[in-house]
């Protein structure tokens, strides 16, 4: 195997008969069998097979093959898979088994990518590491004794591991643009609404951002081409033109001005070697003949205590359904019958973790009669205002930059006995998802050997943009 594939050199591959979509499946399936991280849950083996095979037909008959062909893809075990276990990382759906796939499964295997798995998570998407999975963490592929990120951490540990050429993950705090800098990859946030969220399970409806992670921004925006778009089965997915993300990555784009905000890079919470490493990366960008800006967003810094009211609101509505009636867990009665209440109430005990209890209990507490005023309503506003911000950054300057993350990947359980020290990580991609606007993270260098992202962040609808930067941002850097 000529080292990593990318999306254009396996489908070319495939085409000239260099290799088949079934050799490429096997192999990936054996480095996942031996895998140190625990990247994966639940190994699809063979729908991985079975896809392959109609890849290989096709290039039998010298037919045209899709843009996706023989690619290998880990899909976060928060999507819907029919015939495959979907845990959401989560005891409370240990054997739940979905009848139908979620909207972007269906796009990227009708792009004839082959699914070999689905990805480890955070609980129901609730973390910034993946420590939280019900089923044990997963490790970062480039230093094992660190945390991945999260929440999509296994997806992000896939895709650096070479466990997989691409990944499908979720954004509602920054669980795809963190983890995609803690393991030195590609991801990106689409526009809310850019991407369906059918079949996705909810942690936050207005804040969840189905996504692709890979090696490369034009790996990228071929598995972003497959996925957007409107969706009849998602009311709230925008009927917005999707553009040809391939051909845009060489669009001219300088001059280009890039706001740098001053309440980022003056946080004292930065470490001075992602600092660096990013400061390095803008000096590149302007000499290359970007324009930096100072820019000001003074209401960013309230932006985590928002999103940890509005998110845990919405996640203690929409985790109510797991109650052992419909599927998933169910307590047991021991010599005496359960009362319903009671039923419910192990039920829930016995199947979710520790800090989806916390979410759901500080989500329960803000909506409740009293508070809802004081703290809902209050950060619904405050959410107003971060958009607003964004919208006048957006006259000023094409895109922001900033840290994708404070530091570099932490040890695993350096910071699982201080919740407010991990909600921390998310500080710098927390604000894209609260406005609705799309980001990207790139890898920019390394601090004592870790990853380093940087990340831009565009007015909605501009992923096409974002792609075209990263890209060219690679070309140069050879990042």
């Amino acid at each position: 195997m000529p080292g990593p594939w990318s999306v254009e050199s396996l489908r070319k591959a495939i085409a000239e008969r260099q290799t088949t979509a079934t050799a490429e499946a096997e192999r990936c399936l054996e480095r996942i069998a031996a895998d140190p991280t625990h990247a994966y849950l639940t190994v699809s083996a063979e729908r991985a097979r079975a896809q392959a095979a109609k890849i290989d037909a096709l290039a039998e008959k010298g037919a045209p093959l899709p843009p996706l062909a023989g690619v290998t893809v880990a899909v976060k075990d928060i999507f819907s898979t029919r015939g495959v276990r979907t845990t959401c990382g989560s005891r409370v759906l240990e054997n739940y088994i979905p009848p139908y796939d979620a909207t972007v499964v269906q796009r990227i295997e009708a792009a004839g990518a082959v699914i070999v798995g689905k990805a480890n998570c955070d609980e129901f998407a609730m973390g910034s590491s993946t420590e939280n999975s019900g089923f044990g963490p997963t490790r970062n592929p480039r230093a094992l004794d660190r945390v991945p990120g999260g929440s999509s951490g296994g997806s992000a540990a896939a895709v650096a591991g070479e466990l997989a050429i691409a990944a499908l993950g979720s954004d509602t705090g920054g669980s795809i643009r963190q983890p995609a800098a803690f393991c030195g990859i590609v991801g990106l946030l689409p526009t809310y609404g850019r991407v369906s969220r059918f079949g996705l399970a909810a942690f936050a409806s207005s804040l969840d951002h189905p996504g692709p992670m890979a090696r490369s921004a034009r790996d990228a925006a071929h598995l972003l081409q497959a996925i957007a778009g409107a969706d009849a089965l998602d009311a709230t997915s925008a009927r917005e033109p999707v553009p040809d993300y391939v051909a845009a990555l060489e669009q001219p784009l300088m001059p280009l001005r890039l706001g740098v905000p001053r309440e980022v890079f003056g946080n004292p919470g930065i470490d001075p070697g992602v600092n660096e490493t990013v400061q390095a990366a803008l000096a590149r960008l302007e000499r290359a003949g970007a324009e930096l800006v100072p820019i000001s967003m003074p209401t960013s810094p309230a932006a985590i205590a928002v999103y940890y009211v509005l998110a845990t609101a919405e996640a203690s509505s929409n985790l109510a359904r797991y109650d052992g009636v419909r599927y998933g867990h169910r307590a047991q009665a021991g010599s005496q019958p359960l009362t319903l209440g009671e039923m419910y109430r192990r039920t829930r005990d016995e199947g979710f973790g520790a800090e989806v209890k916390r979410r759901i209990l500080l989500g329960t507490y803000v909506l409740s009669a009293g508070y809802y005023d004081a703290y809902y309503r209050k950060a619904q506003q405050v959410r107003t205002l971060i958009a607003r911000e964004f919208a006048a950054a957006f006259a000023q300057v094409d895109l922001i930059c900033t840290p994708t993350t404070p530091t570099t990947a932490f040890r695993l359980g350096e910071k699982s006995a201080n919740p407010l020290e991990l909600y921390l990580a998310d500080i710098f991609t927390v604000p894209a998802d609260l406005a609705g606007v799309p980001a990207i993270s790139v890898p920019c260098g390394t601090s004592q050997g870790l990853p380093v992202g940087l990340q831009f962040v565009a007015p909605a609808f501009s992923e096409a943009k974002l792609l075209a930067v990263a890209h060219q941002f690679e070309q140069r850097t050879g990042a």
